[in-house]
Formats: structure tokens, sequence, C-alpha cells
């Protein structure tokens, strides 16, 4: 990883057998290795690369993880690009560590889950050093980032094909970062949508759940670098690294967020879903502002008459609608983040 500016220097170290750099530019030093999660049937060291930049001064502690989804890719380069805006701007105080793949396993084959055991790994938090494979790597990973005193934690994902760039806060009640979560999330200029009391096993949740202040920041689509959307992903971290106090200047450049964000904290729901089978016919796109009753979606039958019509039951945003037109009983149509 080059550094521009100031005087740098490679040093190559030994990181208890995982391997390494550290790169020095300005007192600030960016270091490549890796955590170790488990070893393989052929002997070989399943490893999760982590990128850790030290300011050498006091300051916040924050993490960026991303693809704990394997087949959610952007989070992994808005990593990067803000890492590579690190190496030209610098941190100011604080350390930045990030774990850009965290499901490797899933990566190779670009599967959601972990493919040997079809496990969520995003469901499977704070982890189980002594469960199953999902629940071991989460226990990994949850361990690293508790033993750091994390103040801050934004992991990356992505959703639906055609699906704009959103914040997701858990409602964890009681929580004592939640209020600083929540500060930390309208600052980057997304949408801010309430998920549910049922994500009990994310990872953001049990961090709020610790005291640590945790985002999920959605990404647009999963399986492609949606270069857009990385611009937009990567200028949202920045920001919210300026609030910390972390960095100063412009960092990674967005182009225009593609919605009108409404104020306040939306609610997040996937309803109403399809009642009956057929093509489904979107008439809504993401970032659509729509009102209560608003025609979201049509259903046909195989002779092409009308069999559904799907509204919104209250006044939302529309972030993103189903990556399929088959329609089916119980089928998704639309993510909405209904108004205040």
């Amino acid at each position: 990883m080059p550094v521009s500016g100031g005087a740098c220097r490679e040093i190559d170290i030994g990181l208890t057998g995982s391997g390494g750099s550290v790169y020095v530019a300005g007192g600030m030093k960016i270091r490549r290795s890796f955590l170790r999660i488990f070893t393989g049937s052929d002997l070989a060291r399943r490893r999760l690369p982590l990128l850790e930049a030290d300011s050498g001064r006091a300051g916040p502690a924050v993490w960026l993880t991303a693809c704990a989804h394997g087949d959610e890719i952007g989070g992994m380069v808005v990593i990067h690009e803000v890492f590579r805006a690190l190496a030209k701007e610098r941190l100011r105080c604080g350390v930045l560590k990030g774990l850009p793949l965290m499901n490797p396993i899933g990566f190779d084959s670009c599967s959601r889950h972990i493919p040997v055991s079809e496990e969520d790994l995003n469901r499977s938090f704070p982890g189980d050093a002594g469960g199953s494979l999902a629940q071991r790597m989460a226990a990994r990973i949850f361990a690293a980032l508790i033993d750091s005193n994390p103040d801050v934690v934004l992991d990356l994902h992505n959703d639906w094909t055609r699906s704009i760039p959103y914040v997701v806060l858990d409602a964890v009640p009681g929580s004592p970062a939640l209020d600083r979560a929540a500060s930390l999330a309208e600052a980057t200029g997304f949408p801010v949508v309430v998920e549910s009391d049922s994500m009990r096993h994310t990872l953001s949740h049990n961090l709020l759940n610790r005291g640590t202040a945790a985002l999920t920041i959605e990404l647009g689509e999963s399986k492609v670098v949606n270069e857009e959307n990385v611009a937009l992903g990567a200028a949202a971290v920045w920001t919210v690294l300026r609030v910390l106090g972390m960095v100063e200047g412009t960092g990674p450049a967005g182009p225009p967020f593609p919605a009108v964000v409404p104020p306040g904290q939306l609610r997040y729901s996937d309803r109403p879903l399809c009642a009956t089978s057929g093509i489904l016919r979107f008439l809504v796109k993401p970032g659509d502002l729509v009102d209560e009753g608003r025609k979201l979606a049509v259903v046909d039958d195989a002779f092409g008459r009308r069999c559904e019509v799907i509204r919104a039951e209250a006044p939302a945003l529309v972030l993103g609608v189903a990556d399929s037109s088959v329609a089916y009983p119980g089928a998704p149509v639309t993510a909405l983040g209904f108004l205040p």
C-alpha cells in the first residue's frame, strides 16, 4: 500500500507467523496482517485479512467490517478505498481497523452463507467458541473487536440488486450507545432505518447490546462492485471519521445521493407481501417517496390477467425492490422505510 507525502518506509515484521507490513508516514502506521479463524483439512490456516491504521495519538478506536455475507463485495472495496485515502490524508488521532473479508469461504463461491455449513455468519453473533462453524467464526471476530475496546463499529453490507444505500440502526432499548449510534447514522447522509428487535444475532445488535456504538450500512447491490455505491459508502465512512475528529480534508468524494433523504428515523418493513402467484411487475423504483395506498406492484397470471395489486400501507421511502419478478404467496415485493 503506497503512502504519498512525507517520509515512508516499509518494514517486514513477524506477526506470530501471519506475515504483514508496516508503513510509516508522519508518525502514522498502516499494518496488514491476518486474524486466524481455523485450520483447514489440508492443514492450511484460514485467516481473515486485517488492516490497521494507528495515528500514534490518543483518540477513538473504530472498526470497519465487511463481507460477512460472501456475495456482498462492495463493503470490502469501501474499506480499501478508505485506507487508500488514509495513506494520503492520514489519521489525526485514534486507531482505525478493518476486517474487509469476514467470510472468505462464502466469498470464494460468491455465496451469502458459509457453504460447508449453510449458516449465516451475521445471524451467529456473539458466537460460541464451542458451537457450530459460523458460531466459532463469529466468536473469533467478536472477541477481536471487543478486546480492542472499540468506540464505533461500522458493519458494511449489500442489499437487493436495485436498492439505494441506507443505514440500519438496530433496536436495542437501553443500550448506552444507542444515542451516539443514531447521531453517527444521521451524519452519513443516508436514510436511517430502525430495524426490529428480531435481529438479535447480528454483529451490530450484539455490539450495541454491549454498549458499543454500531451501525449496519447497506450499500446497494451484491455480487458485483457498484462503483457509484462504493463512492457513496467511502464518503459516508469518511464523514463519520471526520465527525469523530479522526480525519480532516474531503477524503473520498461521493456522487450525489440518488434520492431525497427524509428527516428522522424510518421504520423498516418488507410488507405487504404477495398473496398470489404469477408475474410481479414493479411500479416504483428505489428512492421513490410513496403515499399511503400508492401502487407498488401488480401480479399478473400466466394468461396476463391481473390478479393482485400491491399498495403501500403507509407513506414510505422505497429502499429497494425484489431481485425476482416471480411472485408467490409470501414473496417480498419491496423494502420500505415507513416515514415517522
